[in-house]
Protein backbone atom coordinates (compact mmCIF):
# COMPACT_ATOMS: atom_id res chain seq x y z
CA UNK A 1 0.00 0.00 0.00
CA UNK A 2 1.16 3.60 -0.83
CA UNK A 3 1.39 5.53 2.60
CA UNK A 4 -0.97 9.19 2.38
CA UNK A 5 1.15 11.84 3.29
CA UNK A 6 -0.04 14.66 4.57
CA UNK A 7 -0.33 17.94 1.87
CA UNK A 8 1.88 20.83 3.25
CA UNK A 9 1.07 22.56 0.05
CA UNK A 10 -2.61 23.07 0.09
CA UNK A 11 -4.44 25.14 2.45
CA UNK A 12 -5.77 23.41 5.53
CA UNK A 13 -8.28 21.63 5.71
CA UNK A 14 -9.15 22.96 9.50
CA UNK A 15 -8.48 26.34 10.72
CA UNK A 16 -8.55 27.31 14.45
CA UNK A 17 -7.52 30.57 16.27
CA UNK A 18 -8.26 31.62 19.69
CA UNK A 19 -11.34 29.20 19.96
CA UNK A 20 -13.05 29.40 23.09
CA UNK A 21 -15.32 26.19 23.91
CA UNK A 22 -18.07 26.32 26.76
CA UNK A 23 -20.62 24.08 27.87
CA UNK A 24 -23.44 26.23 30.26
CA UNK A 25 -21.43 28.11 31.98
CA UNK A 26 -18.70 25.95 32.28
CA UNK A 27 -15.64 27.33 30.18
CA UNK A 28 -13.83 24.18 28.77
CA UNK A 29 -11.38 25.66 26.57
CA UNK A 30 -9.64 28.98 25.58
CA UNK A 31 -7.42 30.09 23.35
CA UNK A 32 -6.94 27.20 20.93
CA UNK A 33 -5.01 27.56 17.93
CA UNK A 34 -3.88 24.93 15.39
CA UNK A 35 -4.46 23.68 12.00
CA UNK A 36 -5.58 20.57 10.45
CA UNK A 37 -3.56 19.55 6.93
CA UNK A 38 -5.28 17.42 4.09
CA UNK A 39 -4.10 13.89 5.02
CA UNK A 40 -3.32 14.36 8.07
CA UNK A 41 -3.89 12.47 11.29
CA UNK A 42 -4.08 14.48 14.46
CA UNK A 43 -4.84 13.72 17.73
CA UNK A 44 -6.44 15.43 20.97
CA UNK A 45 -5.36 14.56 24.63
CA UNK A 46 -5.54 15.91 28.04
CA UNK A 47 -7.31 15.47 31.15
CA UNK A 48 -11.40 14.81 31.38
CA UNK A 49 -13.38 17.93 30.86
CA UNK A 50 -10.27 20.03 29.40
CA UNK A 51 -12.63 20.16 25.97
CA UNK A 52 -11.09 17.93 23.53
CA UNK A 53 -14.73 16.27 23.01
CA UNK A 54 -16.13 19.65 22.91
CA UNK A 55 -13.36 20.52 19.93
CA UNK A 56 -14.26 17.83 17.92
CA UNK A 57 -17.95 18.97 17.82
CA UNK A 58 -17.36 22.68 17.46
CA UNK A 59 -15.55 21.61 14.25
CA UNK A 60 -17.96 19.31 13.11
CA UNK A 61 -21.13 22.10 13.50
CA UNK A 62 -22.61 20.13 16.21
CA UNK A 63 -21.03 23.08 19.29
CA UNK A 64 -21.08 27.16 18.60
CA UNK A 65 -17.80 28.05 20.16
CA UNK A 66 -17.82 31.13 22.48
CA UNK A 67 -15.23 33.06 20.72
CA UNK A 68 -12.73 32.95 18.27
CA UNK A 69 -12.58 31.55 14.28
CA UNK A 70 -12.94 28.47 13.38
CA UNK A 71 -12.85 27.43 9.79
CA UNK A 72 -13.34 23.76 7.74
CA UNK A 73 -12.23 24.25 3.48
CA UNK A 74 -12.10 28.28 3.92
CA UNK A 75 -15.54 28.03 5.40
CA UNK A 76 -16.75 29.46 8.85
CA UNK A 77 -18.87 26.95 10.42
CA UNK A 78 -22.05 27.51 10.57
CA UNK A 79 -23.55 24.08 11.64
CA UNK A 80 -23.37 20.71 10.63
CA UNK A 81 -21.92 19.60 7.04
CA UNK A 82 -22.88 15.64 6.42
CA UNK A 83 -21.41 15.87 3.65
CA UNK A 84 -17.95 16.73 4.14
CA UNK A 85 -17.85 16.00 7.92
CA UNK A 86 -18.52 12.87 9.70
CA UNK A 87 -18.53 11.49 13.06
CA UNK A 88 -17.85 8.47 15.35
CA UNK A 89 -18.71 8.41 18.44
CA UNK A 90 -17.56 6.53 21.68
CA UNK A 91 -21.59 5.23 21.91
CA UNK A 92 -21.75 4.48 18.13
CA UNK A 93 -25.02 5.49 18.26
CA UNK A 94 -26.16 2.67 15.95
CA UNK A 95 -30.05 1.65 15.58
CA UNK A 96 -30.46 -1.46 17.37
CA UNK A 97 -33.86 -2.23 14.80
CA UNK A 98 -31.16 -1.73 11.66
CA UNK A 99 -29.27 -4.47 10.28
CA UNK A 100 -25.47 -4.00 10.21
CA UNK A 101 -26.29 -3.15 6.49
CA UNK A 102 -28.97 -0.84 7.11
CA UNK A 103 -27.23 1.00 9.41
CA UNK A 104 -24.12 1.63 6.79
CA UNK A 105 -26.91 2.69 4.77
CA UNK A 106 -28.47 5.68 6.89
CA UNK A 107 -25.81 8.06 6.22
CA UNK A 108 -26.76 7.54 2.19
CA UNK A 109 -30.04 8.01 2.86
CA UNK A 110 -30.14 10.96 4.65
CA UNK A 111 -28.15 11.78 1.57
CA UNK A 112 -30.64 10.79 -0.68
CA UNK A 113 -28.75 8.17 -2.42
CA UNK A 114 -31.16 5.54 -4.18
CA UNK A 115 -31.50 2.49 -2.52
CA UNK A 116 -29.98 0.60 -5.01
CA UNK A 117 -26.34 2.26 -4.94
CA UNK A 118 -27.23 2.78 -1.73
CA UNK A 119 -27.17 -1.08 -0.69
CA UNK A 120 -23.87 -1.62 -3.09
CA UNK A 121 -21.85 1.29 -1.38
CA UNK A 122 -22.74 0.22 2.27
CA UNK A 123 -21.72 -3.74 1.11
CA UNK A 124 -18.38 -2.02 -0.11
CA UNK A 125 -18.22 -0.13 2.96
CA UNK A 126 -18.81 -3.42 5.18
CA UNK A 127 -16.39 -5.44 3.45
CA UNK A 128 -13.37 -3.17 3.65
CA UNK A 129 -13.65 -3.30 7.45
CA UNK A 130 -14.13 -6.84 7.68
CA UNK A 131 -17.74 -7.41 8.02
CA UNK A 132 -18.69 -8.54 4.33
CA UNK A 133 -20.40 -11.85 6.06
CA UNK A 134 -22.51 -10.52 8.51
CA UNK A 135 -24.58 -7.65 6.76
CA UNK A 136 -27.68 -8.61 8.33
CA UNK A 137 -26.98 -9.31 12.26
CA UNK A 138 -28.20 -6.57 14.28
CA UNK A 139 -25.77 -4.66 16.81
CA UNK A 140 -26.92 -7.50 19.69
CA UNK A 141 -25.62 -9.77 17.95
CA UNK A 142 -21.93 -8.34 17.35
CA UNK A 143 -19.24 -8.30 19.67
CA UNK A 144 -17.91 -4.73 20.58
CA UNK A 145 -15.07 -4.85 17.78
CA UNK A 146 -18.07 -5.72 15.51
CA UNK A 147 -20.23 -2.57 16.26
CA UNK A 148 -17.12 -0.42 16.53
CA UNK A 149 -16.49 -1.60 12.57
CA UNK A 150 -19.75 -1.05 11.28
CA UNK A 151 -19.72 2.21 12.60
CA UNK A 152 -16.64 2.89 10.86
CA UNK A 153 -18.45 2.09 8.00
CA UNK A 154 -20.61 4.03 8.12
CA UNK A 155 -18.38 7.09 8.07
CA UNK A 156 -16.45 6.13 5.64
CA UNK A 157 -19.58 5.32 3.36
CA UNK A 158 -20.90 8.89 3.64
CA UNK A 159 -17.61 10.06 1.54
CA UNK A 160 -16.94 12.83 4.08
CA UNK A 161 -13.35 13.48 3.79
CA UNK A 162 -13.05 14.93 6.98
CA UNK A 163 -13.79 12.38 10.24
CA UNK A 164 -14.24 13.32 14.01
CA UNK A 165 -13.45 10.24 15.98
CA UNK A 166 -14.57 10.74 19.22
CA UNK A 167 -12.97 7.79 21.57
CA UNK A 168 -14.52 5.31 19.33
CA UNK A 169 -12.21 2.61 20.89
CA UNK A 170 -12.61 3.13 24.44
CA UNK A 171 -14.97 0.12 25.27
CA UNK A 172 -12.48 -2.19 23.91
CA UNK A 173 -9.69 -3.82 25.75
CA UNK A 174 -5.69 -3.25 24.66
CA UNK A 175 -5.60 -6.25 21.75
CA UNK A 176 -8.70 -4.98 20.20
CA UNK A 177 -7.65 -1.56 20.24
CA UNK A 178 -4.47 -2.14 18.55
CA UNK A 179 -5.91 -4.53 15.81
CA UNK A 180 -9.05 -2.06 14.87
CA UNK A 181 -6.67 0.93 14.75
CA UNK A 182 -4.35 -0.19 12.66
CA UNK A 183 -7.02 -1.73 10.32
CA UNK A 184 -8.68 1.83 10.73
CA UNK A 185 -4.80 3.75 9.88
CA UNK A 186 -5.15 1.56 6.74
CA UNK A 187 -8.65 2.12 5.50
CA UNK A 188 -8.01 5.87 6.29
CA UNK A 189 -4.60 6.34 4.14
CA UNK A 190 -6.78 4.01 1.52
CA UNK A 191 -9.04 6.64 1.23
CA UNK A 192 -7.21 9.63 1.82
CA UNK A 193 -9.34 10.90 4.55
CA UNK A 194 -8.21 13.91 7.50
CA UNK A 195 -8.99 12.80 10.56
CA UNK A 196 -9.52 14.64 13.86
CA UNK A 197 -9.13 11.79 17.15
CA UNK A 198 -9.82 12.05 20.57
CA UNK A 199 -8.18 9.78 22.83
CA UNK A 200 -7.33 8.88 26.68
CA UNK A 201 -4.23 6.41 25.33
CA UNK A 202 -1.13 7.61 24.52
CA UNK A 203 0.11 4.94 22.84
CA UNK A 204 -2.95 5.14 20.13
CA UNK A 205 -2.19 8.59 20.13
CA UNK A 206 1.14 8.07 19.02
CA UNK A 207 0.53 4.70 16.40
CA UNK A 208 -2.03 6.37 14.66
CA UNK A 209 -1.12 10.40 14.86
CA UNK A 210 0.73 12.42 12.69
CA UNK A 211 0.53 15.52 15.08
CA UNK A 212 -0.65 14.99 18.91
CA UNK A 213 -2.21 18.37 20.34
CA UNK A 214 -1.86 18.34 24.32
CA UNK A 215 -4.12 20.01 26.33
CA UNK A 216 -3.79 21.41 29.85
CA UNK A 217 -6.86 21.10 32.50
CA UNK A 218 -9.71 22.83 32.06
CA UNK A 219 -10.16 26.26 31.39
CA UNK A 220 -7.71 24.21 28.97
CA UNK A 221 -4.75 25.99 26.33
CA UNK A 222 -3.06 24.17 24.08
CA UNK A 223 0.36 22.93 26.03
CA UNK A 224 2.32 21.26 22.73
CA UNK A 225 1.62 20.03 19.40
CA UNK A 226 3.98 17.39 19.39
CA UNK A 227 5.02 16.26 15.75
CA UNK A 228 5.06 12.11 15.58
CA UNK A 229 7.86 11.14 13.14
CA UNK A 230 7.56 7.76 12.87
CA UNK A 231 6.83 6.54 8.75
CA UNK A 232 4.41 5.35 7.64
CA UNK A 233 2.79 2.93 6.63
CA UNK A 234 2.69 1.86 10.21
CA UNK A 235 2.38 -1.50 11.81
CA UNK A 236 2.15 -3.29 15.44
CA UNK A 237 6.06 -3.61 15.71
CA UNK A 238 6.21 0.11 15.52
CA UNK A 239 4.97 -0.54 19.16
CA UNK A 240 8.24 -1.77 20.37
CA UNK A 241 10.40 0.55 18.85
CA UNK A 242 12.53 2.84 20.75
CA UNK A 243 11.17 6.30 19.10
CA UNK A 244 7.63 5.40 19.92
CA UNK A 245 8.47 4.84 23.43
CA UNK A 246 10.17 8.64 23.63
CA UNK A 247 7.27 9.85 22.36
CA UNK A 248 4.48 8.27 24.98
CA UNK A 249 7.09 9.33 27.24
CA UNK A 250 6.99 12.91 26.49
CA UNK A 251 3.07 12.86 26.20
CA UNK A 252 3.16 11.47 29.69
CA UNK A 253 5.55 13.96 31.04
CA UNK A 254 3.76 16.60 29.66
CA UNK A 255 0.67 15.38 31.00
CA UNK A 256 2.17 15.02 34.29
CA UNK A 257 3.61 18.41 34.53
CA UNK A 258 -0.43 19.55 35.33
CA UNK A 259 -1.17 16.92 37.39
CA UNK A 260 -1.49 18.54 40.66
CA UNK A 261 -2.08 16.45 43.86
CA UNK A 262 -5.64 17.91 44.76
CA UNK A 263 -5.92 19.91 42.46
CA UNK A 264 -10.24 19.98 41.33
CA UNK A 265 -10.06 20.31 38.02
Amino acid sequence: MTSTVPDDTAPPRVVARDLALAYGETTAATGLTFDVRPGEFVSFIGPSGCGKSSALRAVGGLLEPAAGELLVDGTPVAGPRPRDVSFVFQDLALYPWRSAVRNVEIALQFAGVGRAERRTRAMEALHAVGLGDVPHRFPDQLSGGMRQRVAIARALVSDASLLLLDEPFAALDELSRTKIGEQLATLLEEHGKTVLFVTHSLSEAVYLSDRVIVMTPRPATIKEIIEVPLARPREPRVLRTPGFHALTDRLSALLLEDDVPGDPR
